[in-house]
């Protein structure tokens, strides 16, 4: 399977370079407004490949993504210090409107995967701009915040995350919803969990782990300008399920909503992830309190998507 990556900066690269190592796709096709870095970082990536897995790396225009089965749209500017997700929106809403209607020219049956943030409010744009069959434009979403909440709810525990279910759900930034209400391990409540470990576990521990999710992307800016890595295999975990329609259920954005209905702007939910795309979205069990933040959750998402012209 061909897949493709618009933008060669640090997610775009960073995900070309775990799709690599991971064997995501038998090809990736790069493409770039700069077309000398595109092939720089597909000669790069491709010396890899003799320690990973055999595919192909190489850059193009956009006519080079025909017969791609995914493309993944990282195009945009980054997220500076201190500033919010939804901040960006301006700036890389105005890019999206350039690159999507090329994509969709030269990629057709592709499924769309948007990365670049603000992504809900960004993968809503697309949504419009495409006009693709449903389930065929995906935001990555709270993929990696789910991931961060349970590597950190299993460090605190002392398990294999692998064992750990939860999801966050709502927005990719600062308004996202930790569903506390559904988090096991191993099929037991967490509280239960810890209580046959002897471990302290309770309103402390979890405004812990939820400001360190919440924070996580903050701090990592402040240190190092950007986050690539965690969003860069996210994408590749998310590209695995549709090439391989592996029907994993992934909290990825869409304004799918359960039961096939389709509400006004994307946010993540737990979703089955396949070969089509998006093929449901699944409901989670939320009390009164997470179910009153996912939607105020979705309303900063709205209220950002209002501008979109």
């Amino acid at each position: 399977m061909r897949v493709g990556i618009v933008g060669t900066g640090f997610v775009g690269a960073a995900a070309a370079y775990a799709m690599t190592l991971r064997g995501s796709a038998a090809e990736l096709v790069l493409t770039d407004v700069n077309a000398d870095k595109a092939r720089a970082e597909a000669r790069d990536i491709q010396d890899a490949t003799p320690f990973s897995h055999p595919l192909r790396v190489s850059a193009g225009d956009y006519a080079s993504l025909d017969g791609c089965r995914v493309v993944v749209l990282t195009a945009g500017v980054n997220q500076k210090p201190g500033e919010t997700r939804l901040q960006l929106l301006e700036r890389n809403a105005r890019i999206f409107e350039e690159v999507v209607p090329q994509v969709v020219q030269a990629a057709p049956e592709a499924v769309l995967l948007v990365a670049t943030n603000p992504v809900d409010v960004l993968t809503t744009l697309v949504e419009r701009i495409a006009r693709l069959p449903e389930g065929r434009v995906i935001g990555s979403g709270t993929a990696l915040d789910t991931a961060r909440m349970r590597a950190l709810i299993a460090e605190k525990v002392g398990v294999d995350p692998g064992h750990v279910h939860g999801y966050v759900l709502g927005e990719h930034g600062d308004s996202e919803v930790l569903a506390w209400r559904s988090v096991d391990i191993a099929g037991l409540e967490v509280a239960r969990f810890c209580e046959m470990r002897g471990l302290s576990w309770g309103e402390v521990e979890r405004a812990e782990i939820d400001t360190r999710v919440r924070r996580a992307a903050y701090e990592i800016i402040a240190g190092k300008g950007a986050t690539y890595y965690g969003i860069g295999t996210a994408l590749a975990r998310i590209t695995e399920s549709i090439v391989r329609d592996q029907r994993a259920v992934l909290t990825v954005s869409s304004s799918l909503r359960p039961g096939g209905t389709r509400g006004e702007v994307a946010y993540s939910l737990p979703r089955l992830v396949g070969g089509a795309g998006i093929l449901a979205t699944l409901e989670t069990p939320l009390d009164p309190r997470e179910q009153q933040a996912l939607a105020a959750s979705e309303a900063v998402i709205a209220e950002a998507a209002a501008g979109l012209k």
